[in-house]
């Protein structure tokens, strides 16, 4: 994908691709035996990058939120203690392939944790940020 941005009187506009809520059996988990047992975990995921002015029907001038799903189901099928772990991996994969992308941000909800209350969820969210490019 070619780095430019579309602009738009006196701005630019930036696309936005993301999946939200999308939902994992996992076994990530500080104490072992929620690895053992699993955890349940629901993914955001948004890459903004900037806007390619041409045919929106062409696959090429986005991102195919097929490929986020699969980056999110290869990082969250693996054992893992921390969710900071998983969030950076998925951002550090996305970096890696996006590298057009001025945005990136993840966060992952764990629906029980194991504080023995319903309706608790914790939360963390990573966010990174390409530095502004002077015009």
């Amino acid at each position: 994908m070619p780095l430019f941005y579309y602009f738009c009187d006196m701005g630019f506009i930036t696309q936005e691709v993301a999946l939200t809520d999308v939902r994992f059996f996992s076994p990530i988990g500080y104490y072992e035996e929620e690895r053992l047992l699993g955890n349940e975990f629901f993914v955001d995921f948004c890459v903004a990058f900037p806007y390619e002015d041409g045919d929106a029907e062409v696959l090429t001038h986005t991102l195919n939120y097929e490929e986020l799903y699969n980056i999110l189901r290869d990082v969250m099928k693996k054992d893992r203690k921390l969710l900071e772990s998983a969030a950076k991996e998925i951002l550090d994969i996305s970096r890696s392939r996006y590298g057009f992308a001025n945005k990136i941000t993840i966060s992952i909800r764990k629906t029980t944790p194991p504080f023995g209350r319903d309706h608790i969820h914790s939360r963390v969210s990573i966010t990174y940020t390409a530095e502004a490019i002077g015009f």
